[in-house]
């Protein structure tokens, strides 16, 4: 029997001409995920600290800490409270990485870890940076991604931090070009003019130097209170990422100029405090979908001392890493090198222990098989989202998710979103990853 229908053609046409412009418009603001591997943190050196050793000299220090502190799987798990069987992975996971990678994002930081200096100090130091992020990039020695973290558009060092932003990519061009991973960072952004601002930088640093249009992005760190309620009552997030005009690829939160901002005292100032919980919940649904990522901020509480004194602090790491991983917030700042046994701890831990049942349910899902959830295309998307993660940062591998959900890394990708891999290097934050799969999937 044929299917009968009432609406005419017609009436199919003109609702689809009038929401035309509507398709176009969340086209254009919600593009969803880019596609590119996400690092798991940033660790920030200031500029006259940074050296072409940098990456190594924190992986051996993390390495010496582990070794001193949880020597193996048992400490591990007495010190973090985590299952014996879980923390044999993790352990072993960790201390591989922290020889292969330890830095996943390196941010040279000419803002407050610097401080103010003589021009021609910055100048040179600018200048050096260049210099030595070339050559690392070009002996393989280099973190996935890097860049800087320039002074802020406010008058004070709005012309310093024009300055070193000018030196720095024009000493990686004359160097033979800009890293694929290259990330700038603009601290401090209060209105969506410094934003717009930022913008013009990028696009007549691009026309001076030939480059193509868009090919230099930033991220936008959120550590002032009228970056996320302006001073008319609205939600000022959205309109940083609109004013990027597409250039935005993060939106980084400060833990403690945004907690000062706020009046709260030192003592409390907290990845977990209530005012930064806000301020993270407004970022979180501003770059919904937009394909702008997220990134936590930091602890100040570093794990330095005495036996007692570091496993307090790597348990206090633990914690707020995995409640900002719970929270979808997969990357934060890293201050000290003995940080990173808990970072890498704690991502692993998160995506090692849901393994199983993540993988499950998407084979459930697939295979139309039903179970004990009722699954959505959303969730869906999540679940492999989520796999993906881990497979990013090394926290499992190809052949483990592949024996479980029975799905190649392709069709993960097209369950989460994300444009289809092909094999080669990482490419840079904010583009397509068409360039290549992360370095850690599969090992």
């Amino acid at each position: 029997m044929a299917a009968v229908t009432t609406l005419a053609q017609a009436v199919h046409e003109d609702i689809g001409a009038a929401l035309a412009a509507t398709d176009a418009e969340l086209a254009r603001r919600y593009p969803g995920d880019p596609g590119t591997r996400q690092p798991v943190h940033t660790v920030y050196v200031p500029a006259d600290a940074f050296t072409a050793r940098t990456p190594r000299t924190w992986g051996d220090q993390a390495l010496t800490a582990l070794d001193t502190h949880a020597p193996d799987a048992g400490a591990l798990a007495g010190v973090l409270g985590l299952p014996e069987t879980l923390a044999v992975q993790v352990h072993d996971r960790v201390r591989a990485k922290l020889r292969r990678e330890p830095v996943e994002d390196l941010r040279i930081d000419f803002e407050d870890g610097y401080g103010p200096r003589p021009d021609t100090e910055e100048d040179a130091a600018a200048i050096a940076a260049a210099r030595t992020v070339t050559a690392a990039v070009a002996d393989g020695s280099a973190p996935p991604y890097i860049g800087i973290r320039m002074k802020c558009l406010e008058a004070a060092v709005r012309d310093r931090g024009i300055r070193t932003l000018d030196l720095f990519l024009t000493g990686l061009l004359d160097g033979g070009g800009l890293p694929a991973g290259l990330v700038v960072t603009l601290p401090k952004v209060s209105f969506p003019a410094q934003v717009t601002a930022m913008v013009r930088l990028c696009e007549e640093f691009e026309k001076a130097a030939g480059l193509p249009a868009g090919r230099i992005g930033f991220e936008i760190q959120i550590e002032t209170t009228p970056s996320i309620l302006g001073p008319d009552g609205t939600a000022t997030v959205p309109r940083l990422i609109e004013a990027a005009a597409g250039r935005a690829t993060a939106l980084h939160y400060g833990t403690f100029d945004y907690s000062a901002a706020c009046g709260v005292g030192a003592a409390h100032q907290s990845m977990d405090h209530p005012a930064a919980d806000h301020a993270k919940a407004v970022m979180q649904v501003a770059a919904a979908g937009t394909g702008v990522r997220l990134s936590d901020g930091s602890t100040n509480v570093l794990p330095v001392g005495a036996a007692d004194q570091v496993h307090a602090a790597w348990r206090l790491h633990y914690g707020l890493v995995r409640r900002s991983l719970a929270r979808a917030y997969y990357q934060g700042w890293d201050l000290h090198p003995a940080q990173l046994p808990t970072r890498y701890a704690a991502t692993y831990a998160f995506y090692r222990e849901g393994l199983d049942a993540a993988a499950a349910r998407l084979a459930a899902y697939t295979a139309k098989a039903g179970g004990a959830v009722m699954d959505e295309p959303a969730t869906a998307r999540a679940l492999s989202g989520y796999l993906l993660r881990g497979l990013d940062c090394g926290a499992v591998d190809s052949s483990e998710v592949a024996d479980r959900t029975g799905l190649t890394l392709a069709e993960l990708d097209a369950l989460a979103g994300r444009p289809a891999q092909v094999p080669g290097p990482a490419p840079a934050p904010g583009t397509l990853r068409t360039a290549g799969s992360p370095p850690n999937r599969g090992e």
